[in-house]
């Protein structure tokens, strides 16, 4: 398994090996002893999730809050994806920092988002199946997020016709009034 290390400290690319032949390939998408060594922690996954989007759906930027936070391991199996993860460690220096990476069916990356983080995603292609392991249980009392479009962050998104947003990600606060900045 092929990773590389973001310059925002905890954030990682997998690359999983994938067996190519004629009839088609394989590839482990998730291995407990493989991961753990490569993101450095022991982490019990308690939930998956798989979202379908059409084109243009932006989700995001989506965060759970203390005590409950999600870490995610996300990958896409069907389609193209501008995937985004922005620190939310109020104690860190790449507070409020962004990256992004292309996940898609193609590509087969994987983005490890560690608790900390908002995490939110644009579909680039006609529709993506987006599949992601979580750290805890949904909490709709904990849910929480900050505007796609927030002033502070500066997200260079790609240039779409619209966006389309959940009317939940459209009423989203300013990080500013998030984080009371």
């Amino acid at each position: 398994m092929k990773h590389t290390t973001l310059d925002i400290k905890d954030l990682i690319i997998i690359e999983p090996e994938v067996y190519k032949d004629d009839r088609g390939f394989f590839y482990e998408s998730f291995n407990t002893q493989s991961f753990f060594k490569v993101v450095g922690l022991n982490v019990s996954f308690l939930q998956d999730n798989h979202s379908f989007s059409k084109k243009n759906v932006l989700r995001g930027l989506h965060f759970q809050k203390e005590p409950k936070p999600q870490s995610k391991l996300v990958r896409v199996i069907s389609g193209k994806i501008f995937d985004v993860a922005v620190d939310i460690r109020k104690d860190s220096p790449t507070f409020l920092k962004w990256r992004s990476v292309i996940l898609s069916a193609e590509n087969k990356k994987q983005f490890w988002i560690p608790d900390g983080f908002a995490h939110g995603f644009l579909t680039l292609s006609d529709y993506a199946e987006v599949c992601y392991k979580a750290s805890n249980n949904y909490d709709q009392n904990l849910d929480d997020g900050i505007i796609w479009n927030d002033s502070l962050l500066n997200i260079d998104w790609p240039q779409v016709d619209g966006f389309i947003l959940s009317d939940k990600d459209k009423n989203l606060k300013e990080s500013k009034i998030v984080f009371n900045l």
